[in-house]
């Protein structure tokens, strides 16, 4: 067993809006273009190179309308305790 602490995390779904081709002297990677659901509606896509590995080591692509998962991972010492919403779902009365 590993003495290092876990990380916190959490993983929102998200879907390949499009796959931006980068201008051919710019040097620069092919970029996946992702929304990501549950986050604000100004800041809810993100554009990352579209560069994976998969299980067996090869080098692969996201496809335009590909469901992903987005994770975001932090430090235990950069994560802070959550205030406790239970008491917002138990008000909750079935319809």
């Amino acid at each position: 067993m590993s003495s290092e602490k876990s990380k916190a995390t959490t993983t929102l779904p998200g879907k390949v809006e499009k796959v931006i081709q980068p201008h051919p002297k710019s040097g620069e990677p092919e970029k996946a273009q992702i929304a990501v659901e549950g986050a604000d509606h100004l800041y809810r896509e993100i554009r990352v190179p579209n560069t994976l590995v998969d299980d067996n080591g090869q080098k692969v692509k996201l496809k335009e309308g590909a469901e992903v998962d987005v994770t975001i991972e932090a430090d235990p010492g950069n994560a802070a305790v959550a205030a406790d919403d239970s008491s917002q779902t138990q008000r909750r009365k079935p319809a």
